[in-house]
């Protein structure tokens, strides 16, 4: 104790007249010092050898936020500064490209077609199957343009729902949509939010929607925050991985995205919004917790 307060005020108090007060030696103070260093110098060895492995196992994507939350379930006591620190020191940095483009999709002019905003930026959900959103984005490659179409249920942020083509139409959606039909089988009505892009306004969007007890909500025009949930998964899905990818073709481009979304996204990668877990976690905690609870 003796020790460790004369090294917090060793910049105030010359360690001679610390050691004369407290009537111990100096050479003690500088061994006590020194083992100390040590310690903390193979702890900080030790510690960095997991964050490597823990960034490795998450494709280089976590930051120190996710890697200090992946080590406090594995039972490390440690501080999110030091996971910071370690990893800034040793240069261990989550990969992540931007780049300012975007395509937009024509919104529909017909004010009929168009339905209410239901969802109105409320992206909370208090079970599965009671709010989706749905949206296109567009992924480059040296074929051409692949459309991408995901469905996501903003109870766990799961991406339900995924079609892929090198067509921008009504299927495109419908078949993400039936996708999430068939994984979710929604035994009652439930809220189906997405732009008012010209496939969203289809008619023969609106039927399969109205067939499988969807009750249909569309943003304002032009206002991205009213999708806000798919506005960030869609930068996610980017950033941390198409924009590291060089695609040759579009088949590349959807086996990859595929199994980005499947294995990694869905099953493994934290989401802050839901206490850092995965959604597949979160809804296996939440749901299967309620279960047990008999709820």
């Amino acid at each position: 104790m003796i020790f460790e307060f004369m090294k917090q005020h060793s910049a105030e108090f010359p360690v001679e007249k610390m050691a004369q007060v407290f009537k111990v030696s100096r050479a003690g103070y500088y061994k006590h010092i020194s083992s100390t260093e040590t310690v903390t110098s193979q702890y900080n060895s030790q510690l960095l050898d997991k964050i490597k492995l823990i960034f490795k196992n998450n494709r280089g994507v976590y930051g120190s936020p996710r890697v200090y939350e992946v080590l406090k379930k594995l039972g490390e006591k440690c501080s999110r500064k030091r996971v910071a620190k370690i990893m800034k020191n040793s240069g261990i940095r989550a990969k992540s490209v931007k780049k300012r483009f975007k395509v937009y999709d024509k919104a529909c002019k017909d004010l009929a077609r168009i339905a209410p905003n239901i969802i109105n930026q409320n992206f909370v959900a208090q079970g599965p199957n009671e709010k989706w959103v749905s949206d296109i984005t567009y992924i480059q490659t040296h074929e051409g343009w692949l459309y991408v179409a995901a469905v996501m249920d903003l109870f766990s942020r799961k991406i339900v729902g995924l079609g892929m083509s090198d067509c921008i139409d009504t299927k495109l959606i419908v078949s993400a949509f039936d996708q999430a039909i068939c994984h979710r089988a929604p035994q009652s009505k439930f809220v189906l939010h997405s732009d008012r892009g010209s496939q969203y306004t289809s008619l023969a969007y609106k039927q399969v929607a109205t067939n499988n007890k969807a009750l249909l909500s569309m943003s304002a025009k032009g206002y991205c925050y009213d999708n806000a949930a798919m506005e960030s998964f869609f930068h996610t899905l980017k950033t941390e991985h198409v924009y590291l990818c060089n695609y040759q073709t579009r088949k590349e481009a959807t086996l990859s995205i595929f199994e980005y979304i499947e294995i990694f996204y869905n099953r493994q990668r934290m989401h802050s919004t839901l206490g850092y877990l995965s959604p597949v976690e979160f809804e296996q905690q939440v749901v299967g917790g309620a279960k047990n609870n008999g709820e």
